[in-house]
């Protein structure tokens, strides 16, 4: 090992944290780093995240399905306020449920395993839906989708950054973004495609089964993270892993002995007298914190009521239209954020996403405030209670408005606080918590957007439209607070690094 290899992460000064030091970059091997080859790793890594491509279509799917059984001939399948309101946050539930069972599946079967085990509820959850006849077959169905979501949330960003190196850990982290995007896109009338268009509600269930059979065929003949195999005691299966994912070729076993080295230290399952240990407890309060702020600025409210929203605000284009727009804008800013990430780092772009969100919010907020119902086409502010039966057609250019600040305020998450959160809770986790922690994330986010979708129509019912979006606004303020506080650059480090520089416990850190 080369002698700057051994010199101490992180110098001891009387300056609060922020960052990383600049010279542990220059530890990172660069022509090593040159010398991979990346085809298997990213095939590694698509097989992966077509769990995500589902996750994003499950997400949005009672987004075009709602409006269609508000209208349904049929009374066991019509929706009224109450049971749409279920079934749009009940997903949620399910998803809180998946991260529990993550907590487990993580650390028993492995990343790779847990990731595939979430297809057989998902696969029923589908068959469900596309079959039901009743409302209760419609909800069993979305709690089924929503726990596989749990579960791939959870173990899909840790498979990922486990088996990445430094040098596109970033870009490749803001992979799961990218497919739940194209999966929400998938789902009409979110799809471009004109194919989409013209799914009914039932087909679209359907079509949810195809990325599950793809990605359980694609993780069939993908390894297992070198760092879960070291964790259990495979030395060999770790190196063999390693070497498919780096190239046989390479000098990857310097990689795995750094690797090797860090799982030494970490044998033992975390303790309940270890979380006391700041390496441990702060960086779970941070992930964890970021999942709770990332919920809390109203993201899956605006996507499972997107188009309830734009019929309430009437803009400029019929709903199923702007909600393709929404989609297209939401894809190429976690583009963006993918190519970026490794490059201007992970603190700007927080900044940058949450100043966006918050403008954002605060300016449909005060839209929906001061616009007279006249004005923006709308009958009433108070409720979005059969959102079918309202006026699509706007009266005014001012409508506008709501379309370009949902816009902004999709493209500002997408670019930081959708990807990064996800990518930073996989990255700062030590080895030993990973597998819990990343489901106690995924359960503490998901609990926040049940809540969250189930009292959003009724706070719009009873105070207007516009409380919610203002309440946004004032987390997304805090959303700035936090990160320059508390969250720190991982740009061009290894796991490793960052577990050690946890590791100081130095006071300053919180501050």
């Amino acid at each position: 090992m080369e002698p700057s290899m051994r010199e101490p992460l992180v110098r001891k000064t009387s300056s609060s944290y922020r960052t990383f030091p600049e010279s542990a970059g220059k530890r990172l091997d660069k022509e090593y780093l040159r010398s991979l080859h990346n085809k298997r790793l990213y095939l590694a890594v698509f097989a992966a995240v077509l769990g995500n491509f589902n996750f994003g279509f499950a997400l949005v799917y009672p987004s075009p399905v709602i409006p269609a059984l508000e209208a349904h001939p049929s009374p066991a399948l019509r929706l009224d306020q109450h049971t749409a309101s279920w079934f749009g946050s009940v997903f949620t539930l399910g998803a809180a449920a998946g991260g529990l069972s993550a907590m487990l599946l993580n650390d028993r079967l492995g990343r790779k395993l847990s990731i595939m085990f979430s297809a057989l509820p998902s696969a029923v959850g589908y068959a469900l839906m596309a079959g039901a006849q009743g409302i209760g077959m419609l909800l069993l169905g979305r709690v089924l989708t929503g726990y596989a979501g749990g579960v791939t949330s959870a173990s899909i960003p840790v498979y990922i950054s486990e088996i990445s190196h430094p040098g596109v850990r970033g870009m490749l982290g803001a992979c799961p973004q990218i497919m739940a995007v194209l999966g929400s896109l998938d789902s009409p009338p979110n799809c471009a495609a004109p194919a989409g268009l013209v799914l009914d509600w039932r087909w679209l269930a359907v079509a949810g089964e195809v990325p599950v059979l793809a990605m359980i065929v694609l993780l069939c003949f993908m390894p297992n993270s070198p760092r879960f195999l070291l964790s259990r005691g495979k030395d060999d299966e770790a190196v063999g892993s390693l070497c498919w994912l780096r190239g046989k070729d390479t000098d990857y076993a310097r990689e795995y002995e750094q690797i090797k080295d860090s799982v030494r230290k970490q044998s033992r399952r975390v303790s309940c007298a270890e979380i006391k240990d700041p390496f441990i407890y702060k960086p779970i309060l941070i992930a964890v914190g970021m999942r709770f702020l990332q919920q809390l600025s109203g993201v899956t409210c605006v996507l499972v009521y997107l188009q309830s929203i734009f019929k309430k605000t009437s803009v400029i284009l019929k709903p199923e239209y702007d909600a393709a727009l929404v989609g297209l804008v939401r894809l190429f800013s976690v583009a963006i954020a993918a190519v970026s990430m490794d490059k201007a780092g992970r603190k700007i772009l927080l900044f940058v996403s949450a100043g966006v969100m918050l403008v954002s919010n605060l300016t449909m907020g005060l839209y929906i405030h001061f616009v007279p119902a006249s004005q923006n086409g709308t009958i009433a502010n108070k409720t979005l209670e059969s959102s079918a039966s309202l006026p699509a057609e706007p009266t005014n250019y001012i409508t506008l408005i709501p379309l370009l600040a949902t816009m902004f305020f999709i493209m500002g998450y997408a670019m930081g606080w959708g990807p990064i959160t996800w990518l930073l809770m996989s990255e700062i986790l030590p080895l030993k918590a990973r597998g819990v922690a990343s489901g106690l994330c995924v359960v503490v986010s998901w609990l926040t957007a049940f809540t969250l979708t189930q009292f959003f129509l009724r706070v719009v019912e009873a105070f207007g439209l516009e409380v919610p979006f203002l309440f946004f606004a004032v987390i997304c303020a805090g959303n700035i607070l936090f990160t320059g506080c508390c969250v720190p650059e991982t740009k061009g480090r290894s796991l490793e690094q960052i577990e050690a520089f946890f590791r100081t416990g130095r006071r300053s850190f919180m501050r």
